[in-house]
C-alpha cells in the first residue's frame, strides 16, 4: 500500500510534466487519482480530508489570475513596461515588476501576465527575449515568500499551521530580500552584458496615467484586504472576488477562458495522491529540532522534495507532519517556495511557464531552466537560507549571516562571470 501510493503520486507528477500524446497536464494526475481509489490507496473520506486545506487556496488561484488577466486589459501591465523601457536599463524595472506583482497577486498569476509581457518588451527595447523571459519564472520562486497570498503553498500552510501576514513579514521578508538581491547579482552576469541593456536609439511609447491610477487602487485595496482581512474573517480569496467584481464593470466582461481550472485540477489531484503517501512517509527526526542547522536542514530538504516531486506535494508531506504554530514551517516553505529552481517539474507555475515561452516562439525548456537555476537560483537559496538560519542564533548569528552572504555574492560573481 506504501509503495502504491508513492509510485501513483510519481506518476501522476510525471504524467502533469511530460504530457504524454500532448493530453492535457490535469488528466494524467486526475487519471493516477482514479487508479488510487480503485486499488483501494485512497478512500472517498482520506481524499476529503486532503481536499479541505485546499478549497481557500484554491478558490484563492481561480480568482487571482482573471484579477491580473483584467489588470491586462485595463493597460496595467503594459503602462508599467512602459515605464520601465523609459530608461535604456530596462531589465531591472521589469525586475521588480516580476517581484511585486508575484509577492502581491500570487506567483501562477505573475506568471501568466508577466512571461508574454516581458518577452514583448525585450522586442520592444531590443533585448534578447529569453533573457527577459526568465525573469517571471524565476521571481515566481525567489520573490513568493513575502505574503500568504504570493503562494498556494503559503495559503495551505497559514490555514493548516495559523501563520499570519505579519509572521511571514518578520520571519521570511528579510531572508527574500536577500535572495532577491543576490539573485538579481547572479543574473546580470548569467548573460552577456549587452544582451541587458536597450539601445540607445530604442523610442519607448506614452504611458497611460489613466492605467496607473486603476493599478494604483487595485494595489492598495489588494494589500489592505490581505493584511486587515484576517482581523475581520475576511479570507484572501474574498477580497480577490471584491475586487474581481470591481474589475469586470470596468471591462464590462468576465474573462472566464482565463480561470486556471486545469491547474486547479492538476493540484487537488496531487493532493489527493500526496494525502495517500504521507501516511508511509517518514521523516525521521528532520522536522525537529531548532536552531541554524536544523533551519539548514529543513530548507534543504524542502527545496530537494520540490524539484523532485514537485513543491505542491513536497509541502503537503511537511505540513503534515508539523504542529500548530511550528517554528519549522518557515525554512519549509522557504525551501519549497524559493528552491525549485533546478528542475522545471518543481512548481505548477514553472510548467505554466514553459507553456507560455513555447506559445510565444522562443526555444526554452528544461535544460535551460535547469542552467538559470544552478547560476542564479541556488546561490539565490543559499543566500535567503543562510540569513534565515542566522536569525535563529540571536544578533551574532544574525552578522554572521550577512558576511556568508557577502562570500555567496563574491562566489557567484565568479561562476556567473563571462570571458
Amino acid at each position: 500500500m506504501a509503495a502504491g501510493g508513492a509510485i501513483l503520486l510519481g506518476a501522476g507528477v510525471a504524467g502533469a510534466v511530460t504530457r504524454p500524446g500532448r493530453v492535457p497536464a490535469w488528466l494524467p494526475p486526475a487519471i493516477a487519482v482514479v487508479v488510487a481509489g480503485v486499488v483501494g490507496v485512497v478512500d472517498v473520506h482520506q481524499a476529503r480530508r486532503s481536499l479541505d486545506p485546499l478549497v481557500e487556496p484554491l478558490a484563492f488561484l481561480l480568482l487571482a489570475v482573471p484579477l491580473a488577466v483584467m489588470l491586462e486589459e485595463l493597460g496595467v501591465f503594459d503602462a508599467l513596461a512602459s515605464m520601465a523601457a523609459r530608461r535604456r536599463h530596462v531589465v531591472g524595472g521589469m525586475w521588480i515588476l516580476c517581484a511585486l506583482t508575484t509577492a502581491v497577486l500570487n506567483l501562477d498569476a505573475a506568471v501568466v501576465l508577466l512571461t508574454p509581457l516581458a518577452i514583448r518588451t525585450a522586442r520592444r527595447c531590443g533585448l534578447d527575449p529569453a533573457a527577459l523571459a526568465m525573469q517571471p519564472v524565476l521571481l515566481a520562486c525567489l520573490a513568493s515568500s513575502f505574503l500568504p497570498v504570493s503562494n498556494l503553498t503559503n495559503l495551505i500552510a497559514a490555514k493548516q499551521l495559523g501563520l499570519t501576514p505579519a509572521g511571514f513579514a518578520s520571519r521570511l521578508m528579510v531572508p527574500s530580500l536577500a535572495g532577491l538581491v543576490v539573485g538579481w547579482w547572479c543574473y546580470r552576469r548569467a548573460y552577456i552584458a549587452d544582451s541587458l541593456v536597450a539601445p540607445s536609439t530604442v523610442t519607448s511609447s506614452s504611458v497611460d496615467p489613466t492605467a496607473l491610477r486603476a493599478g494604483a487602487v487595485v494595489l492598495i485595496v489588494l494589500l489592505v484586504g490581505f493584511v486587515a482581512g484576517p482581523f475581520a474573517g475576511v479570507a484572501p480569496w474574498v477580497v480577490v472576488a471584491i475586487v474581481d467584481l470591481g474589475l469586470i464593470a470596468f471591462v464590462r466582461r468576465v474573462p472566464m477562458e482565463s480561470i486556471p481550472w486545469g491547474t486547479a485540477l492538476v493540484a487537488a489531484s496531487l493532493a489527493v495522491l500526496a494525502g495517500a503517501a504521507v501516511e508511509h512517509v517518514s521523516l525521521g527526526g528532520l522536522l525537529h529540532g531548532s536552531g541554524p542547522w536544523t533551519t539548514t536542514k529543513v530548507v534543504l530538504a524542502g527545496a530537494t522534495a520540490a524539484n523532485v516531486v514537485n513543491n505542491l506535494p513536497a509541502l503537503l508531506v511537511g505540513v503534515a507532519r508539523l504542529p500548530h504554530g511550528s517554528p519549522l514551517a518557515w525554512p519549509l516553505l522557504l525551501g519549497v517556495n524559493a528552491g525549485p529552481t533546478v528542475l522545471v517539474t518543481g512548481s505548477l507555475a514553472s510548467l505554466l511557464w514553459l507553456d507560455a515561452v513555447r506559445r510565444a516562439g522562443l526555444r526554452l525548456g528544461a535544460l535551460d531552466y535547469a542552467r538559470l537555476g544552478l547560476r542564479v537560483g541556488l546561490p539565490a537559496l543559499a543566500a535567503s537560507t543562510v540569513v534565515l538560519a542566522g536569525a535563529t542564533a540571536g544578533w551574532l548569528g544574525a552578522v554572521a549571516s550577512l558576511v556568508v552572504v557577502a562570500v555567496v555574492v563574491a562566489s557567484a560573481a565568479v561562476l556567473t562571470r563571462r570571458d
